[in-house]
């Protein structure tokens, strides 16, 4: 497989002299900090109106499912539409359903609108790392996307602790007014300060385009494991994040914000310290690291205990850095972005699904037990799919 070596020595200032880097890292930043705001909000009033693990787990990363449907149908817009338009109308989109989940609705209607936010953003990921993609030079697109995945990392942490104290002064609903009004800062940034820069291929986007696509990137044995190994394992670890609320209300933030703070280091060394076949070679010991430390919460142990397991798993993260470095080079330029866009869709797919099936446990056992049940099938998945490709390479 080739790599280019450019990906470990491009430094990060080049990247923000790069046209169009800093406002999309920028717009994004502001996107992925109201996402923190709004999921741990709505995730904790869910929870205080019923007390129920399933539908706690469910209003934080339930809309994820309805990412399957956008994947399905929407996706070939990620190279068809124009990038600027489309990720303002998605923070648009986003600030608007946001502010009417802080009204006192039913329900019903609070996951449709949930529902409603997964089906748009579906393009959301497709869009935005196509258009990364697009704007750095030829080998710069790993770093670049590492420069992201580590600036969400102390922004999801600054988040989950901004969340956690705004809990304790305000109401649930107040506190996603604001996470609102970031998703609109979000459109206006975006709006005005990225280039009107034209789709990347021509033709409408239509389902039968989407679906053609997604075939032809699925029918690669090679691409097929490595969408795999980005979407499940990755998926089940976020369905132990998804019962933190549950695990224990009061500690949730500081959970998230521990998560958040070993994903940072795991980025950090993969994107920057690793060597390109190291990174490679990584990649499974990193993904079995995600998944291990989670065992730990079978025994109940104290917070320090948990925040360090979690902390320590979180680094494993650092694999989908790898993973989509390898992606890239098994894919023609032309369908970069939606290729990106199939894998955020169904790596966040996926998630909901693992949200669903962990709240699920929770709810017939307790949320300990689900979560290290959760991380059993992770490891399970990732040795699976390890060998798989090992003896595809002895094959051939």
């Amino acid at each position: 497989m080739p790599t280019d070596t450019t990906a470990t020595t491009t430094p990060y200032t080049t990247l923000f002299r790069t046209p169009e880097f800093t406002p999309l890292f920028l717009s994004s930043a502001a996107h992925v900090a109201a996402q923190t705001l709004a999921g741990l909000a709505l995730g904790t009033h869910v929870y205080e109106r019923t007390g129920s693990p399933l539908l706690s787990a469910l209003s934080m990363f339930g809309p994820s499912l309805a990412q399957a449907l956008g994947a399905t149908f929407l996706l070939s817009g990620a190279d068809r539409l124009r990038p600027r338009t489309t990720l303002t109308t998605l923070s648009g989109s986003f600030a608007v359903t946001t502010a009417l989940l802080a009204l006192p609705l039913p329900l019903p209607v609070v996951f449709g609108l949930l529902l409603l936010q997964g089906l748009v953003s579906a393009l959301g990921g497709g869009v935005r790392w196509g258009l990364l993609n697009e704007i750095l030079p030829p080998g710069a697109y790993l770093p670049g996307r590492a420069l992201f995945n580590m600036a969400n990392g102390p922004t999801q942490i600054a988040g989950y602790a901004t969340a956690g104290l705004l809990l304790t002064l305000l109401t649930p609903p107040q506190v996603l007014l604001l996470a609102a009004l970031l998703y609109a800062a979000s459109a206006t940034f975006t709006r005005t300060s990225l280039t009107d820069r034209p789709p990347r291929t021509t033709g409408r986007p239509t389902p039968a385009e989407t679906w053609r696509t997604n075939a032809e990137l699925w029918q690669d044995r090679p691409r097929r494991l490595t969408y795999l190994g980005l979407w499940i394992p990755n998926g089940l670890i976020v369905g132990c994040e998804s019962l933190f609320v549950a695990h224990d209300p009061g500690a949730a933030g500081t959970l998230f914000a521990c998560a958040a703070l070993g994903m940072l280091a795991g980025d950090v060394t993969v994107g920057r310290v690793l060597k390109p076949a190291a990174r490679q070679r990584a990649a499974t010991p990193l993904l079995l690291l995600l998944a291990a430390p989670y065992a730990v919460f079978a025994f109940s142990p104290p917070l320090p205990v948990t925040a360090t397991a979690t902390a320590l798993a979180s680094i494993g993260f650092g694999a989908s850095l790898a993973q989509q470095e390898r992606l890239m080079n098994l894919t023609p330029p032309q369908l970069a972005g939606h290729a990106l866009g199939l894998h955020s869709s169904g790596m966040i797919t996926l998630q909901g699904l693992a949200a669903a099936a962990a709240g699920t446990l929770a709810q017939l056992t307790t949320p300990a037990r689900a979560m290290t049940a959760m991380a059993a099938a992770s490891v399970a998945v990732t040795l699976a799919l390890h060998l798989a490709d090992k003896g595809r390479r002895i094959r051939r």
